[in-house]
């Protein structure tokens, strides 16, 4: 019997408007445990400014946000566009947070900035 292979992870570089440049790649996604930003989707992703030192940040997605946008637009958001907005909320961070190892380790997407996530995506 052949073992089950290693997923390979994905490192990608993002240059923040900040001046740094990161790399990251996302771990994997759970439901979040509280006390987390209220019932959510954690996704959780490593990140490095200088490939010295790894932190771990995690975008919780809020269910309140992922009902009303469905709501909203008459379907549900797939897991791939539900990753997309994390994403998305990463990256943004990395553009607004200085600091992102002492700032930005908890993100948030919820009701006020879900649809200007999934916008440039022509998610809608």
């Amino acid at each position: 019997m052949k073992p089950e292979p290693i997923p390979v992870r994905r490192m990608k570089t993002y240059t923040g408007a900040t001046g740094y440049v990161y790399q990251y790649y996302f771990v994997g996604k759970r439901p979040a445990a509280p006390p987390a930003e209220g019932p959510a989707i954690e996704f959780i992703f490593d990140v490095t400014a200088d490939r010295k030192t790894t932190f771990a940040t995690s975008v919780f997605f809020k269910l309140e946000a992922l009902r009303a946008w469905g709501a909203a637009h008459g379907r549900e958001l797939t897991e791939t566009e539900q990753y997309a907005a994390a994403k998305m909320r990463l990256l943004r961070a990395f553009d607004e947070i200085e600091h992102m190892i002492e700032h930005g380790r908890r993100l948030v997407v919820d009701g006020e900035n879900i649809e200007e996530l999934l916008e440039p995506l022509g998610i809608g």
